[in-house]
């Protein structure tokens, strides 16, 4: 019997299949869509496939006023609101010229630093969740509802804010508001160490994560990674330290970088981990911020009521969450500017996806995508 199954045998062959995962999959953060060759579990090509979200927003930018574009940068990654106001109204100010109040500027720091711990927490609770754990989620939108409670209270909002304004900010941040900021490092920080008893150091974790997606330091340069991704492939890199803006050359804070602790640097556990550590740093900046911050105004009152820059061209850019935001603004002297191009960090992370997923397991591509921590409204604005 067996020689009469042996020229069926020797006929079997496997062959590669074309698979789509998303845009509806859970596990692609958005509506991205990865056309995906395997063969059975393992992975051989991976083609990505954006466009899902995009609003027009730089052409959007070109019809409204200055002022006007502020609450589209809000829904671009709309985890890091704040942080892409920021950005914006700073390439603006520095095309009028105008400073703005010290107090201002603090503000504009601690809402920065708080929407980095809110980005962060999401990016550790879905980064769990799509490796099976359930419970980190639910912890980290515990914590991240509070910061939101600060959010609203400071603007009304919960997710697009359009805080900023141009020469400062909406609104002013009152003792109360800054008392509930202290309250809330206080309750989040010592959080931070059962998140890595419940996560960082899980055994199960170790395994999905460690070696996984390694994405060697002059490979993150050749693509254009910045951020975390970057840090994690082993240098320093920090615009708020290297290139910095606002007041973040007055605060004492540290960079952290992947090590390898736990499989080589630069992979899916070490662009975990650095997150972690940053949330670390997030507090340390926000305590020296709530202690130094000024009286005084929150918004330039020599403002122009109607921003019209003269003629001229600027380029800005910002430590987010995921990496260097920059806008690239280009003013012809009217009332709306002329373009306005924005660098996403998302978009070049999403870039380097088929150079480190040859040969990798089904299941691993989904640890690699979630590690990245891309928000598609930044891809595809």
């Amino acid at each position: 019997m067996a020689q009469d199954m042996k020229p069926i045998a020797q006929d079997l062959h496997t062959e590669e299949m074309l698979i789509s995962m998303g845009p509806q999959h859970p596990s692609t953060h958005g509506v991205l869509r990865l056309e995906l060759t395997t063969d059975g579990e393992v992975v051989r090509n991976v083609r990505p496939f954006i466009g899902y979200l995009h609003r027009c927003f730089e052409k959007h930018a070109e019809k409204v006023g200055f002022t006007g574009v502020i609450p589209y940068t809000d829904r671009m990654d709309y985890l890091a609101a704040m942080n892409n106001n920021h950005g914006y109204v700073i390439t603006v100010e520095k095309l009028l010229g105008l400073e703005v109040p010290e107090r201002g500027e603090y503000i504009r720091v601690i809402m920065a630093e708080l929407q980095r711990i809110a980005s962060h927490l999401a990016a550790f609770g879905t980064f769990a969740n799509d490796l099976g754990a359930v419970t980190p989620l639910l912890y980290a939108f515990r914590e991240r509802e509070k910061i939101m409670d600060i959010f609203e209270m400071a603007c009304g909002a919960r997710l697009t804010y359009n805080y900023y304004r141009i020469g400062g900010l909406s609104g002013d941040l009152t003792p109360e508001m800054l008392a509930a900021v202290r309250s809330f490092l206080d309750y989040f920080e010592p959080k931070l160490k059962e998140y890595d008893d419940l996560l960082s150091y899980n055994k199960i974790f170790i395994e999905r994560t460690a070696g996984v997606g390694v994405i060697p330091l002059a490979m993150a340069a050749n693509y254009g990674i910045t951020g975390p991704n970057l840090r994690a492939s082993g240098t320093s890199w920090d615009i708020r330290r290297n290139d910095p803006y606002s007041i973040y050359d007055r605060l004492e804070f540290d960079i952290p970088t992947g090590r390898g602790l736990k499989g080589e640097v630069g992979d899916c556990w070490d662009r975990y981990m650095v997150r972690m550590w940053e949330m670390r740093e997030c507090v340390r900046i926000l305590r020296q911020c709530l202690a130094q911050i000024p009286e005084g105004e929150y918004i330039n009152p020599k403002t122009p009521k109607a921003i019209r820059p003269p003629k001229g061209e600027v380029y800005v850019r910002v430590e987010n969450p995921r990496g260097e935001l920059g806008y690239y603004l280009v003013s012809d002297g009217k009332p709306n500017l002329y373009r306005l191009k924005v660098r996403s960090p998302c978009f070049t992370q999403l870039g380097v996806l088929p150079a480190i997923t040859d040969g990798v397991m089904l299941a691993d591509l989904v640890a690699i995508v979630g590690s990245l921590d891309i928000v598609l409204g930044e891809v595809d604005r």
